[in-house]
């Protein structure tokens, strides 16, 4: 198992099988839980109860993902006020499978700051009526897609927490996210949760993390994923981290063929047991700095 202050969570994007088989698979692999877009296709036959029941046999926690907007890039027509309407109602839909925590995928990149602010208030009062802890990300075509507003933003709205996808951040700015950036430093204290997929310069995901090629972006990723859990995690409030690896134009592609460069279902796994490592184990507060 993971260490107090983290717990690893198996992602289903791209899983095709069912939930049984997911508990299954992530047991075999030593994850802590599942992380679940509300709409996956594994979830869709299945009743509330009947879904809490197999986690719960399977004893692994649970991490539900909303998204609004239609898809993961939202809709340009779609208003605020529609985005909050789907809030309310995946808010409601997730409670009734008792997830550890909800993160949402949500608001767009194409409204002015005004508006944004006025989005990020209206949704916080929304999360802070929720019973399960939930937390923003930090996603590509979203409110919060610039590194570079995150301090002022964050000390504008202090109830803010956060998904940390740094990948994305990577692709906007087009240059490793360090510890030492501004944003790294501001978001640090406010993260609850990390999908752990290496971003380049170019993109968000390499075609394999521990590819020599790629060893710069990996220890970068890796130098703030460890300040997040150094100053956020607790044996009451867990970290929580997701390798999210997957499809859908993430991962590389073979020309003419179209074969995936490497397999996301193994890279996850070994991404899991790389995370497992002393590397990621939450600092001592008592250790001298």
């Amino acid at each position: 198992m993971s260490s107090p202050g983290l717990l690893l969570f198996k992602t289903l994007w791209g899983w095709t099988a069912s939930l049984e088989q997911a508990c299954s698979s992530a047991d075999g692999q030593r994850f802590d839980g599942l992380e679940v877009n509300l709409d996956h296709p594994c979830l869709n036959a299945l009743q509330p109860e009947a879904i809490r029941g197999c986690l719960a046999d399977a004893k692994q926690h649970l991490i539900v993902e909303i998204v609004t907007g239609g898809d993961y890039t939202p809709d340009l027509n779609c208003s605020p006020s529609q985005h909050l309407d789907q809030v309310q109602r995946g808010l409601e839909r997730a409670m009734a499978l008792a997830p550890l925590k909800i993160t949402l995928i949500t608001g767009s990149d194409s409204w002015d700051e005004v508006e944004q602010h006025r989005f990020l208030d209206r949704l916080l009062d929304q999360i802070e009526a929720c019973a399960i802890p939930v937390t923003l990300e930090t996603h590509r075509s979203r409110s919060l897609f610039d590194p570079w507003r995150m301090p002022a933003w964050l000390a504008r709205h202090p109830r803010l927490r956060l998904t940390a996808d740094l990948s994305h951040w990577c692709a906007v700015s087009e240059r490793l996210m360090t510890p030492e950036l501004p944003p790294i430093q501001a978001m640090a204290a406010r993260v609850d949760h990390i999908h752990a997929r290496i971003g380049h310069a170019q993109g968000p995901s390499v075609s394999h993390p521990f590819a020599p090629e790629w060893a710069e972006a990996l220890e970068s990723h890796r130098r703030c994923w460890q300040l997040f859990l150094d100053q956020s995690a607790r044996p009451e409030r867990p970290v929580t981290i997701t390798p999210e690896f997957g499809p859908d134009g993430y991962m590389p592609l073979q020309p003419f063929t179209a074969a995936p460069l490497a397999d996301v279902q193994l890279l996850n796994a070994e991404m899991a047991s790389w995370l497992r490592s002393s590397m990621l184990i939450p600092a001592d507060p008592n250790r001298s700095r």
